[in-house]
């Protein structure tokens, strides 16, 4: 579950970038798997989320906002949990 501790001020400002992104309008299912799924209906999902994230002109600040709260479900600015997950452990890590 996301740390909502994480989270930016509630201030518009700090969230006016979720209404350039180019997943505005698209089916949130999309971007989130059912518990389910897995195998090749997963990874086509995932691929067709990626593919609204390329053209997006505000991913960078979507996958900011993922990493810093730990979004722990969907894709976000790109990446999966598990892409997400790698960078944060190769934070701490490094």
């Amino acid at each position: 579950m996301a740390s909502i501790s994480r989270l930016p001020m509630p201030i518009q400002e700090t969230y006016e970038w979720q209404y350039e992104g180019a997943c505005n309008g698209v089916d949130p299912e999309v971007f989130f798997s059912p518990d389910a799924e897995r195998g090749p209906r997963r990874r086509a999902r995932d691929a067709a989320a990626k593919a609204v994230c390329a053209v997006c002109p505000v991913a960078r600040q979507c996958l900011e906002h993922a990493l810093t709260v730990r979004e722990p479900y969907g894709v976000w600015g790109g990446l999966t949990i598990n892409e997400r997950d790698s960078i944060l452990q190769a934070q701490k890590a490094g």
